[in-house]
Formats: structure tokens, C-alpha cells, sequence
């Protein structure tokens, strides 16, 4: 079905959702906000199971999340993605592990349906921008973003005027994602990109034990830093400003209701609310603290 009648699809009824992975606890906090009413305008009404075997928080979920979307949200699983894109008008790539980002995507391109992809959007930069140059190839809307982009930790104290921010979240590795930063420290880096905007040229990261601190330098000069703590830890920011500094709420608001919100316009009028470019740049980031890493420090170039 073509993105430019899919706003013509709600003036008679909700959009028809699809998952690919039902590995990740999104799919049943999304469900939950689309199939219980609280975000108007689409309901889920298809998945397809995926799941990797060796990673463990895919493989022990998996059969688990698939179930309560079935009992409690009457969800009809089906065996392959090629199914799956036949039965909705966009879309959910939630499958927790982003190496198989690349290959599912592939399998709905020929659908021409409208795609949100969870974080991580891939596990690597090169697939990252393969989904990117395949999409535009296909003509197929996409877009990825963090539920923090849109939670009080940003809301708190965005605004013009940022000189620089520090930002900080859970960082843990998986030991299969070749990025290790874009297992989890992906949705503090987001942050850090809400606040100051795309134009980071230089990263410099400093691993330690039980956290990484990751700075970036601007092409306009201001520096930018994400802390990412292991195993887990909370979320915030700070932002700095001529007039003053601004600090997010030791106990923000965060759920995924706005982003959901922004899913649900996007996939009815074929907008991407991130632009595409800036994700590739925050992975183009993560690259290059993976490099400064085995540098041991040494600053390297967003390439």
C-alpha cells in the first residue's frame, strides 16, 4: 500500500500494525498504549516471533512477550516476515538484537510499507547506513529514535542557547554488538544529540571498570559528553548555557507514550520526526568511540 493514502486509511479505521520481534518488553508496552486506547489512531494486530538463540535476553523472552501479545491483546503471530507485511499498512522492527535489523528490514522493502525501527538500529555503522541507502533505493519511509528523546530528561531543559551538555545512562555491552555503545548507552548518546543538535567531528572515550565517559567536540566548537554506566544506572542531564546551567529532574518522567505518539503521525502522513541523517551521525559517533577505545583514548574523527 502506497505511504500517500495510509492518511486516507484513517478517516475508516486504525491503522493496522505488524511486529517483527517480540523479543523486547516494547512490544507489550506498545500494545499496550495502541491496543488499550491511550494512543489513538492504530492497533497492532499481527507479529512475527524472530528472536536470536545467542543472546540471552532475545532467547529466554522471546516465546514470553509473544504470549501476552496473543492472550491479552489478540495478536495473530504469523511465521515470516513476507506475511506479516502482507497483513498491515507499516511496520514495528522491534527485535532486540540490532544485528538482525539489516536482514528484516530487507525482507519488507518489497512491501513498500512505512517501517519504525527500534534502538539499536543496527549493530554496526556499515549496516546502519545499508538500511539507510536501501530504503532511499526502495522509497521506503523509516526512522529510529529513543523513548528518552521525548521524555522530562530532555523536556527539562532544552531550548536555544546550549553551549554544552553532559548526559548520562546505563551502558551495559552485549558481546555480540560490534558497537559495544549501541547495546544501551545509545539512548543516553541520543540524548546528548537531542540537546545539542547534529555537527559532532571528534570523539575521545576513556573506558573504565564500571563506566565510559565519551566527549565529542562540535564543528561550531562546543563539547558535548555521555557517561555511560555498567551494569545499569539512572538517567539525566545537564545542560550549560550563558545564563546559568540547567539540570534534569533527579526522578524524571520516562514511558514510551510519546514516542509511540510520534510513531503512530508518522506512519500516517510519512514524515520522519528524526531525521535519518542524524541517527547515521549518532552511530557514525559510536564508531568512533569504538575506535578511540582500541586507541586506547586518542581522539578520533566522525567519519
Amino acid at each position: 500500500m502506497p505511504v500517500m493514502l495510509l492518511p486516507l486509511l484513517m478517516l475508516a479505521a486504525d491503522l493496522r500494525l505488524g511486529i517483527i520481534g517480540t523479543d523486547t518488553s516494547h512490544a507489550g508496552a506498545f500494545a499496550t498504549l495502541l491496543n488499550g486506547g491511550k494512543v489513538p489512531g492504530a492497533k497492532i494486530v499481527a507479529a512475527y516471533k524472530g528472536g536470536s538463540a545467542d543472546v540471552e535476553s532475545s532467547r529466554t523472552r522471546v516465546d514470553k512477550y509473544a504470549e501476552e501479545l496473543q492472550t491479552k491483546f489478540g495478536v495473530e503471530m504469523v511465521n515470516d516476515i513476507p506475511t506479516l507485511a502482507k497483513k498491515v499498512d507499516a511496520i514495528l522492527l522491534l527485535s532486540i538484537d540490532g544485528r538482525t535489523h539489516l536482514s528484516q528490514f530487507k525482507q519488507v522493502l518489497a512491501a513498500k510499507k512505512p517501517v519504525f525501527i527500534d534502538k539499536p538500529l543496527a549493530s554496526t555503522l556499515a549496516d546502519a547506513r545499508e538500511i539507510a541507502r536501501l530504503a532511499k533505493e526502495a522509497n521506503v519511509p523509516w526512522f529510529s529514535a529513543s523513548s528518552l528523546r521525548y521524555s522530562e530528561i530532555v523536556s527539562s531543559v532544552e531550548g536555544p542557547g546550549i553551549l554544552g551538555a553532559i548526559t548520562w545512562g546505563p551502558g551495559p555491552f552485549e558481546e555480540h554488538h560490534q558497537l559495544e555503545l549501541s547495546w544501551y548507552a545509545v539512548h543516553p548518546i541520543e540524548i546528548l544529540f537531542t540537546l545539542m543538535g547534529p555537527g559532532c567531528e571528534e570523539v575521545t572515550r576513556v573506558a573504565g571498570a564500571d563506566s565510559d565517559e565519551i566527549a565529542c567536540k562540535w564543528k561550531d566548537g562546543r563539547i558535548g559528553t555521555v557517561r555511560a554506566l555498567r551494569p545499569y544506572g539512572t538517567y539525566g542531564a545537564v545542560v550549560f548555557r550563558k545564563d546559568g546551567v540547567a539540570v534534569s529532574p533527579s526522578k524524571p518522567h520516562t514511558d514510551y507514550e510519546g514516542l509511540v505518539r510520534e510513531i503512530v503521525k508518522f506512519f500516517e502522513t510519512g514524515k520522519v520526526p528524526v531525521a535519518n541523517s542524524d541517527t547515521l551521525e549518532m552511530f557514525a559517533f559510536m564508531d568512533a568511540a569504538q575506535r578511540s577505545k582500541e586507541a586506547g583514548g586518542k581522539p578520533m574523527r566522525v567519519r
